[in-house]
């Protein structure tokens, strides 16, 4: 009898609802992480501090436990784009722009958020796409906004990054340069060369750096929409479609982005490189995730302390991180073997031996400040290889997909941010947008990297052998 007929339901089922509650902690993590970012601009507070150990000691529980996946859909992601309007509206950012044009840009970050988390809920199909799209606008609008109105930022890092653009232009080594300008004498370019090769268009057509990192800001956003819907015919995520361009959404409007614009901060070189090697792995295309990967390792330093987790994660390999140095070792080789004391000086010897600025909030700076003691270099240093060394046998045991590997990058990251004589907004920045990215992407359980890799090698392969048997036995 029909009245008798038992319907149970589907353990899969579950899985929404578990994915949501996960969504919704990852995204008030976000705003408490993201507020704490913000106000660190330029000052040191212990519970500034405080916030980021414990979100990194989150994110390494999760980690621990099950790989921290978040899936987005429309009502977390939405919540997602209030909460990072509520954060800009309510934390104000460090700025050069006069206070009531801040303010005005504060505002209109904040209403994008809002309108953008609007735009989610309508109920078309292409929502996501839409949100995307308004985030896009008001990002591009706020960053044409502040070059407009601070058009020369009293910070060195917009000096050097516009005087490198000009002595690559003049064909002159920039590591033998001085600049001289409202922050003072600048004897040092102290990132590796493709930071200042890559921003160098932004320079020579429109005649500041900002605009370059505007583009890599777009392109990031852009690669974590295709991201998302690279394997989403062959990936049984019913969220995945729509992650991508909610993420990319998130990532334009997270609070503080205004104050990365304006102070020309170089970290969304490093994540578009990243977003797209991402991309290159989903599409079984590693040969160009080798090359992205040397790229941004050949942008700035910090990238190296990811080289072991990639050696060991099975995706990628010792081979194809050889390869990767290597790309990274050819691009800079035109800088260093002109000039290499320089080279050496500016990227090395001047930051190993630069004092520590008492407005970072890392441990390092608690212990200064706040207990008078300066912890011994081989401390600091004993903690970051025992964080990558953890990290990289911890990769190679789970095997885990692209999207929890990005988490554990982003924990090595974020630990080595913490004992660094100095750690600013923009260095946590590019933890929080690893984080973000990895939800743009299909959460992989660990047992599908074997047939990823299977096909990562044939595709490979493919491509450098003939095609062999005749066309009717071709798969």
């Amino acid at each position: 009898m029909p009245l008798l007929t038992r319907t149970e339901p589907a353990a899969p089922a579950r899985e929404p609802s578990t994915g949501s509650a996960h969504a919704v902690i990852g995204v008030v993590v976000l705003g408490a992480v993201t507020a704490a970012m913000t106000h660190s601009v330029v000052r040191y507070r212990l519970w500034i501090v405080a916030v980021y150990v414990a979100a990194a000691v989150l994110l390494a529980v999760r980690l621990g436990r099950d790989g921290a996946p978040v899936r987005l859909a429309r009502a977390t992601g939405a919540l997602a784009l209030a909460v990072c309007g509520v954060v800009t509206a309510g934390v104000r950012g460090y700025s050069y722009v006069p206070p009531d044009a801040a303010v005005g840009v504060r505002v209109a970050m904040a209403g994008t958020a809002f309108l953008a988390a609007g735009v989610l809920l309508v109920p078309w199909r292409r929502a996501a796409d839409a949100a995307l799209l308004v985030a896009a606008l008001g990002h591009t609008a706020v960053v044409a906004a502040l070059v407009r109105l601070d058009p020369a930022p009293r910070i060195d890092v917009w000096y050097t990054l516009q005087g490198f653009a000009d002595a690559l232009g003049s064909g002159h080594n920039a590591y033998s340069e001085v600049w001289v300008g409202p922050p003072g004498i600048m004897r040092a370019f102290t990132y590796l060369p493709w930071t200042g090769a890559l921003v160098s268009p932004g320079r020579w057509l429109l005649g500041d750096v900002r605009w370059a990192l505007l583009a890599a800001m777009l392109l990031a956003a852009l690669a974590l929409r295709a991201a998302s819907r690279t394997t989403a015919a062959a990936a049984p995520d019913a969220a995945t479609p729509v992650a991508g361009p909610i993420a990319g959404a998130v990532l334009l409007l997270l609070p503080g982005t205004a104050t990365q614009a304006e102070q020309a901060w170089t970290e969304p070189l490093l994540l578009a490189c990243l977003a797209g090697a991402a991309v290159a792995l989903l599409r079984h295309r590693t040969w160009v995730a080798v090359l992205l990967v040397g790229l941004a390792l050949a942008s700035k330093q910090h990238i190296a302390v990811l080289l072991p987790v990639l050696a060991l994660w099975h995706r990628f390999g010792l081979r194809r991180t050889v390869l990767a140095g290597l790309v990274a070792g050819g691009l800079v080789a035109p800088w260093f073997l002109t000039a290499p004391a320089d080279m050496w000086h500016d990227t090395v010897t001047y930051l190993v031996t630069f004092p520590a600025l008492k407005f970072s909030n890392t441990l390092y700076l608690a212990a200064v400040n706040d207990l008078g003691w300066s912890p011994p270099f081989w401390l600091t240093g004993l903690v970051v290889v025992g964080t990558v060394a953890a990290v990289a046998l911890t990769v190679r045991r789970r095997r885990p997909g692209v999207a929890e590997l990005l988490r554990w990058c982003a924990l090595v990251l974020a630990a080595a941010n913490l004992v660094n004589k100095q750690a600013f907004y923009n260095q946590y920045w590019l933890v929080v947008a690893l984080v973000v990215l990895s939800w743009a992407l299909p959460q992989e359980h660990p047992a599908d990297g074997a047939t990823d890799e299977a096909t990562d090698d044939a595709t490979e392969d493919a491509a450098v052998q003939p095609p062999t048997g005749s066309p009717a036995s071709s798969p």
